[in-house]
Order: C-alpha cells, then sequence, then structure tokens
C-alpha cells in the first residue's frame, strides 16, 4: 500500500515543537504515479522547506515537505487532498495542537487553500496555484492567507488567483496577494523574494514576528489595492 510521507527539514534544535510548517509541492491533473523525491516539482520545494527550517529551528517550528503517494489531483479523489489531511494528523500525533501554516506551490498551492480551514491551520500561502472554476473558498473565513503570483506565469492563472483572493477578503481581513514581476511558475528567477516572502509570512502567521511591512500593508489595504501588489525586483 503506497503511503504520503513528510519528509523533515529541520535543523537540530532541542526547543520544544512550538509551531509546524507544511510544504506541498506540486504535481498534474491526472496521473496515478507514484511521486518521490526526485522530481522537479518535490526538488522546488526543497529550498522552500530549508529557508523555513533554517529560520524557524530556534523558536521551536517543525518543517516537513510532503511527499503524496501519487503524482496527480486525479479528481474525484484529490488524493494530494487526503495526503495534506493525513500530515495534519500526523502532526498532532507527534506535537499535539501545535499551530500549523501550508504552503503550497502549483497544485500543491490548490491543496493548502483546499484544507487552509483544518483544525490547528493558522495560515496559508498559496505559490502561483492552480485555481479552477468554482473552487471553494467560504472555508477560510478569518484566515491568514498568502497568494503569490509571477507576471510572466504561463502555467497556471494569475487572473484565477486573484479572483479567489478576491472572495476569501470578503470573509477575512488577513489576505495579501502578490504579482512577483519578472518571473513565472518555476519561480526561478527571483527564487530568493520567494523564500524570504514565504518565510518571514510564516513565522508572522505563527506569531513569533510581526508581519513584513509590504505583507501588513496588503493586508491592511484590503481589496483591490492589498490584492494586486508589486513584488518589484530589489
Amino acid at each position: 500500500m503506497t503511503l504520503p510521507r513528510l519528509d523533515r527539514v529541520r535543523p537540530a534544535t532541542r526547543r520544544p515543537v512550538t509551531g509546524a510548517v507544511v510544504v506541498l509541492h506540486g504535481g498534474s491533473p491526472n496521473n496515478r504515479e507514484a511521486a518521490d523525491g526526485l522530481r522537479l516539482p518535490y526538488l522546488r520545494m526543497v529550498p522552500f522547506a530549508r529557508s523555513l527550517a533554517s529560520a524557524g529551528a530556534r523558536r521551536g517550528v517543525d518543517v516537513g515537505l510532503l511527499r503524496y503517494r501519487y503524482r496527480g489531483w486525479n479528481a474525484p479523489d484529490l488524493d494530494p487532498v487526503q495526503d495534506a489531511r493525513w500530515a495534519l494528523r500526523d502532526l498532532r500525533q507527534r506535537h499535539g495542537d501545535v499551530p500549523v501554516v501550508l504552503v503550497g506551490h502549483s497544485m500543491g498551492g490548490r491543496t493548502a487553500l483546499r484544507v487552509g480551514g483544518d483544525e490547528g491551520v493558522v495560515g496559508v500561502a498559496g505559490l502561483a496555484p492552480w485555481i479552477e472554476r468554482g473552487e471553494p473558498w467560504e472555508h477560510l473565513t478569518g484566515q491568514t492567507v498568502l497568494i503569490a503570483h509571477g507576471d510572466r506565469e504561463r502555467m497556471t492563472s494569475p487572473q484565477a488567483s486573484r479572483w479567489f483572493a478576491g472572495r476569501v477578503a470578503t470573509i477575512s481581513d488577513r489576505v495579501a496577494r502578490f504579482d512577483v514581476l519578472g518571473d513565472g511558475h518555476t519561480m526561478l528567477r527571483r527564487a530568493s523574494d520567494w523564500h524570504d516572502l514565504v518565510t518571514h509570512f510564516a513565522l508572522g502567521a505563527l506569531g513569533l514576528e510581526p508581519f513584513t511591512e509590504p505583507v501588513a500593508k496588503a493586508m491592511a489595504a484590503g481589496d483591490p489595492d492589498g490584492l494586486e501588489v508589486p513584488l518589484e525586483n530589489p
């Protein structure tokens, strides 16, 4: 039987675990081949996990990179959604009721947003999330949400993520969305900016540091100004 796996990327620390981040990689619409750690969607999220682990270890943050059972979304089964919920249960068994932030890219972003209203989740970051028409959003009431999309995106829809952010902003006052100028779906041209944005958002959502000024301002501005924020090249 194929099982999901939560690969922990936490530097050695003796501090008790006070919070957790689950990183969710991308995939494809329909594929029941086994996911593994050698494919590009998984490998692209390793630097995110390492950045989060490096910044959070001294503060008791456990970071795990989820390896799905299968490579696809596979409706109506929604296999990665099932796997993400397995990861949340695993964290509760290991650490108790610690707060959790979900960070997902592409299909992983869709997955994170789908389970973002689950017990214990205090923040969701969707990076170039794959959003379809009719995507549910009402379960994110009051949630802390970050969405970011490159303006050179060719795989998923920035317009759809903008629509989704607008819907969530009607039920939460902690929503920010950024247009990452000059980058596309792989998030490689401005990799360090993506990593920094996500790392500080996660720490802020866990209550370990204030949100950065751009994120705090975007949340305060709401729709439309806070959902169309250009993340310019430094």
